[in-house]
């Protein structure tokens, strides 16, 4: 069996990038650009007050001067301010060409039209053209994934269109005589098929487009047909049928349909029915029927694969090394992947796994925020010992 990293490897080196496209602003959140922004227009676009106060000539100060007008955000002033005056100005506001200085408005005295203001330097409380972001700066690279205070920077850099890359349509394809849609009470016998809707999900949080074609049975000719359609999409993903039992018959149906295996078991527990194929362009994945080995096998070979895809370099969870607490038993031969819940003690994460951990069960999954990782050659792990950790969420 491949080592999950050789596994991951295989799929990367394999999985093609996609092209571009140009989407409203709005629709942007969570994509992944294309190519650079660099920006074309300044960040503030003109010299501009930080405080409401009195703008001058730092040259003119200290100084009792004449309030020869008001300038306040949204106004332009043309016309030049007369020597040794000043004029009012708010916050935002753009400062006149031939001021230099702001004194606030806390620091000057007022009578009247005429104003004492204290010494100030040149640049005192003024924000400066470009100051924020200057044209010709690069503010995203290519490969950026984009949250949602970057896309407030778009839209003051006035990038109504951005270029991602094309989001990736997925196809989610349930296998199994047990399965029923969520709208249908299960006989018995029958389980509602949960891993479609959290892996739809799941595509959704990286960029994709989740296209969910149903459940088919466990019988070859009918999987052949329904997978000949899925091949349709960028990418497809199969759930149950690609262990080794009399009803397993994924395999053979990629095989009937013109996917090309590439790897098939890797040394994971759970998920170690993984597999990997590829016909001409389109990846295809065979993910367990278990839920949990589902959910282990898209954080480590989907996610990286649909975010590499959109031209993203950074495609993992963010790890950090842990301290589990009460140790954890492991026989060597496989990696395993322990759900956890994480919490902070002073500089200390500190991981209490779950006290189920079979792959069937769904509330395993319940208030875990991290997967654990063992590695395969290790065996018990002693009460305070340290690993990497996957973390699901910030802690």
């Amino acid at each position: 069996m491949l080592s999950v990293a050789d596994a991951l490897r295989a799929v990367l080196d394999r999985v093609p990038r996609l092209g571009p496209e140009a989407i409203p602003l709005e629709r942007a959140l969570g994509r992944v650009l294309a190519e650079p922004i660099v920006v074309a227009r300044a960040l503030p676009g003109f010299d501009n007050s930080a405080m409401d106060g009195y703008a001058a000539r730092s040259a003119d100060l200290p100084g009792r001067l004449p309030v020869a007008g008001v300038v306040g955000a949204g106004d332009w002033r043309s016309e030049p301010v007369p020597a040794g005056s000043c004029v009012r100005i708010f916050t935002g506001a753009p400062l006149p060409a031939d001021l230099d200085t702001v004194v606030m408005q806390e620091d000057a005295t007022r009578e009247g039209d005429v104003v004492t203001l204290p010494a100030a330097r040149p640049g005192d409380h003024v924000r400066r053209r470009g100051e924020d972001l200057a044209i010709g700066e690069t503010v995203f690279p290519a490969g950026a994934r984009l949250g949602a205070w970057d896309l407030g920077i778009l839209a003051a850099l006035g990038v109504a269109r951005v270029p991602v890359a094309r989001a990736p349509r997925v196809a989610l394809l349930a296998t199994g005589d047990e399965l029923v849609s969520v709208t249908t009470e299960p006989a018995p016998g029958q389980l509602v098929d949960s891993s479609m809707h959290a892996l739809a999900a799941l595509v959704t949080e990286c960029g994709g487009e989740p296209v969910q074609l149903g459940i088919v049975r466990d019988e070859p000719a009918a999987l052949a047909e329904k997978l000949a359609a899925a091949l349709e999409h960028d990418v497809v993903i199969t759930t149950g049928g690609v262990s080794v039992g009399d009803r397993d018959h994924v395999h053979a149906a990629l095989a009937a349909t013109g996917v090309t295996l590439e790897l098939w078991k890797v040394a994971m527990k759970p998920g170690k029915p993984f597999s990997f194929g590829m016909r001409a362009e389109t990846p295809v994945f065979g993910l367990p029927g278990n839920p949990v080995s589902t959910l282990v096998a898209f954080e480590l070979f989907l996610r990286p694969a649909l975010l590499a895809m959109q031209g993203m370099t950074a495609t993992s969870r963010p790890r950090a090394q842990v301290e589990l607490a009460a140790g954890y038993r492991k026989q060597a031969g496989r990696a395993h992947y322990v759900r956890v819940r994480i919490t902070r003690d002073g500089d200390r994460l500190v991981a209490a796994p779950h006290g189920k951990q079979g792959s069937a069960m769904l509330s395993s999954l319940l208030g875990c925020n991290a997967l654990v990782e063992l590695a395969a050659e290790l065996g018990d792990v002693p009460p305070g010992g340290t690993c990497p950790a996957l973390l699901l969420e910030a802690v």
